[in-house]
């Protein structure tokens, strides 16, 4: 079971990174949190990692109608996108998928708010090629 949105991208892991906040604001996101991976674990650990980020995308309108249905939603929030850098040097980008996320909350609200939101990530993913 996956438990996110997968697109194998044309080009690098930099480009990539340059159009991944593009194609989610066209789809009403925004990029509140960036964590470099890579940089992270060489900085805490001393290890080197491939190139990583997962970027913390949210759609406010969205989030606010889910945390009006219930609260402990935010847990799940923000949507998190990851984008990297496979062993072929192919820029792969990961989205959540809401639908698999908000399952254990059982609050039929949220559930139909996650499909409407992994649609609007799937179609985002679309946009990057």
């Amino acid at each position: 079971m996956t438990i996110g949105i997968r697109r194998y991208l044309p080009y690098t892991y930099d480009e990539a990174l340059a159009r991944v906040p593009e194609a989610l604001k066209a789809e009403g996101f925004g990029v509140l949190t960036e964590i470099d991976v890579q940089g992270t674990l060489r900085q805490k650990l001393g290890v080197e990692f491939r190139r990583y980020k997962i970027l913390g995308a949210c759609n406010p309108p969205y989030a606010y109608e889910a945390l009006r249905a219930d609260l402990e939603v935010g847990l799940m929030m923000p949507c998190n996108v990851v984008v990297y850098e496979d062993d072929d040097r192919r820029a792969v980008v990961l989205a959540v998928d809401p639908t698999r996320t908000v399952a254990a909350t059982g609050e039929p609200k949220v559930q139909e708010l996650a499909g409407a939101i992994r649609q609007k990530l799937v179609l985002a993913l679309e946009r990057l090629g």
